[in-house]
């Protein structure tokens, strides 16, 4: 298993945060993974979180939108953004700064660029939050980016190496 202790590289900006891995299994369950909705609630969140997928539009200007929970009951608004790029089994762009159709946010945070190629082992899959600013990036810094997208991805990895 693929230890979330391991060195990170640096974003290509300084505003942006980054987590890549290998993943042993092929871009096609990694990717499946990301755009079955059901799935993408098995895993977005940290557990025991719970998540739910609203929307998963993937085309460009469809909804996407989730909410999580900590006890199963109670859930709270997560992610409300818009797709911007679609390439299967490549590359998926969303941000917080759109919502559905293109509509401007009232709360803007974050653009997501996930990408997956294949690697020896299976597929090389990078995750960027792009921030449009210092102050943005460390603001995700301080809600535990790192670990929260460390462990996400370990939990995508698991779901996926096990199928």
């Amino acid at each position: 298993m693929h230890e979330t202790s391991d060195p990170q590289p640096e974003p290509a900006d300084a505003r942006d945060l980054l987590v890549e891995r290998v993943i042993r299994a092929p871009r096609s369950a990694v990717w499946a993974a990301w755009t079955d909705a059901a799935t993408l609630g098995r895993w977005w969140v940290p557990a025991p979180s719970v998540c739910r997928v609203l929307d998963l539009e993937l085309w460009p200007g469809g909804s996407f939108r989730t909410e999580f929970s900590e006890d199963g009951e109670a859930f709270v608004p997560q992610i409300t953004g818009c797709v911007l790029e679609v390439v299967p089994e490549q590359r998926l762009v969303w941000t917080t700064a759109l919502v559905a159709g293109w509509r401007p946010a009232e709360d803007p945070f974050i653009t997501t660029v996930i990408e997956m190629e294949d690697h020896p082992d299976g597929t090389r899959y990078r995750a960027t939050a792009l921030h449009s600013g210092i102050a943005q990036r460390d603001q995700h810094l301080e809600l535990g980016f790192h670990a929260g997208w460390g462990i996400v991805t370990e939990q995508l990895a698991a779901l996926v190496e096990e199928a």
